[in-house]
């Protein structure tokens, strides 16, 4: 079938995500392929100590990114696109947005990226005796509780990004069960009855008015439908009115549960990373885990399966930072390379750099980091006095940067609960340059969901969808790790965790 029988009989399927620098929106035909896509770029900002972004800054970028799909499939086929065939939205997992009972917003968005709930962290986890990372919803409702904030005893809904969009564009409140998994634990495809028992009773204690399951949106499974686009919906993604409602939605979902449907990899024994302005890594257990690790989230696939994530705040930043430093000596010395050009050329040299980056030592860090153990970050460059600095290697050590406190979480997984693993894929800003990023992390380390909502048939699992109607034809490319590359890494990620107090006295020195 046509792209433009597709486009016209509604077998199009459109995903929206809210990622941390960028909002998209892809249009995907009905061999799941892209056909049009739109996208617009957006900055968290920082707002009486919090990372956040406005909600005037999340409906003008989501109309922008649409617009941009739309002419993009004006352009290309001559169609002006008035429906689809299904939607989905997706975005930055975990966050707190709290609704009074009239749907008035009580705080502004807290992002994933803050570290002010480490006292919240500890007591759920210590409650729970199940890790509840500083980025759950949880954390911050727990953390607004014991500051003693006044919007809390108002709150009567908390969601996130993807689970408030999705609510003002279908009047729906549920969430997919991979994004409740990063707001409070989930067990038998809801949130975890036992745990909820126990956090309740501390509400009471604190003088609540409500329970967590009052508050929290519902869980739904990938597959099933979640409401449908109001016309006040259509409205608000689609400005100008061409838009038409009625178009059904499958469940909201985190950037981690979408990250696995696209690679493929929701079945025991597979993962993938991703690496952009955050990086983390997602596996898929066959058994739960021997022990609680603060390092570790348990999440869940899209079809509710355990997995084990490792999620650190900072991968690509300060590396833009530097490819920009070094774009404007070019640009100075009348060289000018554009940053297409510029990105491979730097991440190329970097393979060419001392395995091991011998004397040279790099923190990335723009925000705290609790797999090393810091609550606030600053980025950070030293060097031996007797080490000569080549470009080759000061590129190599700053991506070595960008992975290494993912890899060090991982060790937890594969050394001391001897997860096993059969394939990893990546995806995000840090692999684009082909075989660079995917070579380091080999050394390092040992819109389809709106689709499938449209498409299964009945008792499908997400899993067999994939393999056999998605990824059937699909090539990869496989990069294993060598000796030397492993060793290198190994003796340079020793030296880092040796390092990091180093970073924690440099983050105080510069923030204080």
């Amino acid at each position: 079938m046509s792209t433009i029988s597709d486009i016209k009989e509604g077998k199009t399927s459109l995903g929206i995500e809210l990622g941390s620098t960028r909002v998209k929106a892809v249009l995907i035909g009905s061999d799941h392929t892209p056909i049009a896509s739109g996208d617009c770029v957006w900055e968290n900002r920082k707002v009486d100590g919090w990372w956040t972004y406005t909600m005037e800054d999340v409906w003008n970028s989501i109309q922008k990114a649409y617009a941009a799909m739309a002419q993009d499939v004006q352009s290309r086929y001559e169609i002006t696109l008035e429906s689809v065939g299904s939607i989905g939205i997706s975005g930055m997992m975990h966050g707190y947005i709290p609704f009074d009972k009239d749907g008035g917003q009580l705080c502004i968005f807290r992002t994933w990226r803050n570290t002010r709930t480490a006292e919240a962290s500890k007591l759920l986890t210590d409650m729970l005796q199940f890790n509840i990372p500083q980025r759950w919803s949880s954390s911050h409702l727990t953390q607004a509780i014991l500051y003693g904030e006044e919007h809390v005893k108002d709150i009567a809904f908390l969601t996130t990004i993807a689970g408030y969009v999705h609510w003002k564009l279908t009047g729906e409140k549920a969430i997919g069960i991979g994004e409740a998994s990063g707001m409070f634990p989930v067990a038998d495809g809801t949130y975890d009855r036992n745990m909820i028992k126990i956090y309740d009773a501390w509400l009471k204690e604190q003088g609540m008015p409500y329970t967590l399951e009052e508050i929290l949106p519902p869980v739904k499974a990938a597959g099933e439908k979640d409401g449908q686009l109001t016309e006040a919906g259509a409205v608000l993604l689609d400005p100008t009115g061409v838009l038409k409602a009625g178009i059904p939605f499958c469940p909201p979902e985190g950037d981690a549960g979408t990250g696995m449907a696209a690679t493929n990899s929701v079945r025991v024994k597979t993962g993938n990373i991703s690496a952009g302005t955050s990086i983390f890594s997602m596996i898929v257990l066959e058994k739960p885990l021997a022990h609680v690790y603060s390092e570790v989230d348990m999440v869940t696939t899209p079809d509710g399966m355990p997995v084990a994530m490792i999620h650190c705040n900072t991968c690509s930043s300060d590396i833009d930072s530097w490819v920009n430093l070094f774009s404007d000596l070019l640009d100075t010395a009348g060289a000018h390379r554009d940053k297409a050009e510029l990105y491979p050329m730097l991440y190329k040299a970097a393979l060419e750099g001392d395995p091991a980056c011998d004397g040279l030592m790099a923190f990335n860090c723009y925000a705290g980091e609790p797999v090393i153990g810091t609550s606030a970050g600053t980025p950070v460059f030293m060097r031996r006095p007797d080490v000569k600095v080549s470009l080759a290697s000061f590129m190599r050590t700053h991506l070595y940067s960008a992975i290494v406190t993912l890899c060090a979480g991982n060790d937890l997984l594969l050394c001391n609960e001897h997860v096993e693993v059969d394939q990893i894929y990546g995806h995000g800003g840090f692999f684009k340059t082909k075989g660079v990023g995917q070579k380091l992390m080999a050394d390092a380390l040992k819109a389809l969901l709106a689709a499938y909502m449209r498409e299964k048939e009945e008792g499908e699992a997400l899993s067999d969808w994939l393999d056999e109607k998605v990824f059937r034809d699909a090539q990869a490319e496989t990069i294993l790790p060598n000796a030397s590359g492993h060793e290198g890494f190994e003796k340079y990620k020793k030296q880092y965790l040796k390092c990091v107090e180093a970073e924690k006295k440099a983050a105080e020195t510069m923030l204080g």
